[in-house]
């Protein structure tokens, strides 16, 4: 019996398959999308939120603000396993219209941004608590901390405690 077989990577495709098809109704990357669209990023006070109208243009910061919260979402932190993520990831190329920032422009974006970026959270954060999407519950943490002795004459392995044994009897 033969082993099933994928597509030839190299076939062109007339037409070729929807990148939506690719991520579930019920995926993350569809809330970040919808919560950061809601957004009024001018309020939010986030650099370079208005395109100029010369030059290169930049990319919007509604997308990287994207990338940003998939980031911490998943706990990717560096901006170049971002960067990474976007060329690889499918929900990522779902989430940026297939937008490949490089690692330079996400730090960037991350060190302008700084405030912006965590009133951002706060408003998730928020968002998510209306959604009911966290709980709230209590946790205890014990901060103690303790030095550890185990010099040769506090420690006791099978030997040491055969010839003590041995001694007081």
């Amino acid at each position: 019996m033969a082993y099933k077989k994928g597509e030839e990577r190299q076939q062109k495709v007339l037409f070729p398959d929807c990148i939506d098809d690719y991520v579930e109704e019920d995926a993350p990357v569809r809330l970040f999308d919808a919560f950061v669209d809601s957004l009024d990023m001018g309020k939010l006070e986030f650099i370079r939120n208005i395109p100029k109208a010369t030059g290169s243009p930049g990319y919007d910061p509604r997308d990287l603000l994207k990338l940003y919260i998939y980031g911490y979402f998943y706990q990717v932190r560096s901006s170049r396993k971002l960067a990474r993520e976007c060329k690889c990831n499918v929900e990522v190329m779902w989430l940026l219209g297939k937008l490949y920032p490089d690692f330079r422009t996400i730090s960037d974006f991350r060190k302008d941004n700084k405030d912006s970026i965590t009133k951002v959270f706060k408003e998730f954060n928020k968002f998510c608590m209306g959604l009911k999407l966290f709980s709230k519950s209590y946790i205890s943490i014990d901060g103690s901390k303790f030095k550890a002795v185990n010099a040769k004459d506090n420690n006791f392995t099978l030997n040491k405690l055969d010839d003590r044994i041995k001694r007081l009897d």
